[in-house]
């Protein structure tokens, strides 16, 4: 059993993604089922194997304890977990190869609150891997894009695991793709970008936090996709099969 786990800013496409994979597996013939984990969901693009809106429900929640929306997220993401072996016990019976997880679209209630590390150490028994959405339109300013490497960053030292990087949306724009891997090839042009308010306090922070990162080589080449053409699915499906199963699976 395989555990992909889909993470990302509101809005950067984790569950249309999530039909796109669930899609591609199938049609491989592989036994592959979907989670959704977003109990504020309204409405998905893919039909949930299991789904944790059976056992957690935001407006119940609401009004037992008279919270608003963010209040009732916040407790949605600890009822998650307690409801997990639940959770496991169907997937368990569906007898899955792979788990399509599809977080809550709140990234730092997954993130951030306990809850999320001990869904993802409990759930799943083998190879598991995060792929962190990035949010195209977000991270098309330079000093965006540098919280997005941030949050990106925070997530892997939270949940410890392998992550691949993922730009999604790239038909959008192509000249604000290319922007955005320049960024991350030539890290030169990403300082340039960030000049514009030099000497101001942001600067400072901007640049320290891109020296730091360029130091390191922590600064991610995300895999540019389209959820919607199916540009560089098979990319991505390669670089996570390279992790899981040592890219075994797609030898063509």
């Amino acid at each position: 059993m395989y555990t992909i786990y889909l993470t990302g800013m509101a809005g950067s496409g984790k569950s249309t993604l999530t039909s796109v994979l669930k899609k591609w597996y199938d049609e491989r013939e592989s036994n592959c089922v979907t989670l959704n984990l977003d109990p504020g969901a309204f409405k998905l693009p893919y039909e949930p194997d299991v789904d944790i809106r059976n056992y957690v429900n935001i407006e119940q929640i609401m009004e037992e304890y008279e919270l608003g929306p963010n209040g009732a997220l916040i407790a949605a993401s600890d009822l998650i977990a307690v409801n997990l072996n639940s959770v496991k016990e169907e997937l368990d019976d569906l007898k899955p190869d792979y788990i399509l997880v599809d977080t809550p679209g709140q990234l730092e209630l997954f993130a951030f609150k306990d809850s999320g590390p001990y869904i993802v150490n409990n759930l799943g028994e083998k190879s598991k891997i995060v792929l962190f959405l990035y949010d195209f339109t977000v991270a098309s300013t330079p000093f965006n894009f540098l919280s997005t490497i941030l949050l990106y960053s925070s997530l892997r030292l939270k949940l410890n695991l392998p992550q691949i990087s993922v730009l999604n949306k790239i038909d959008l724009s192509p000249l604000l793709t290319k922007r955005l891997r320049d960024w991350c090839l030539d890290q030169h042009k990403l300082e340039e970008a960030i000049t514009d308010e030099k000497n101001s306090e942001r600067y400072l922070l901007a640049h320290g936090v891109y020296r730091t990162f360029s130091k390191l080589s922590l600064i991610p080449l995300p895999i540019p996709i389209s959820s919607i053409r199916w540009d560089g699915i098979s990319n991505l499906c390669s670089a996570i099969s390279n992790i899981l199963r040592g890219g075994e699976e797609y030898v063509e």
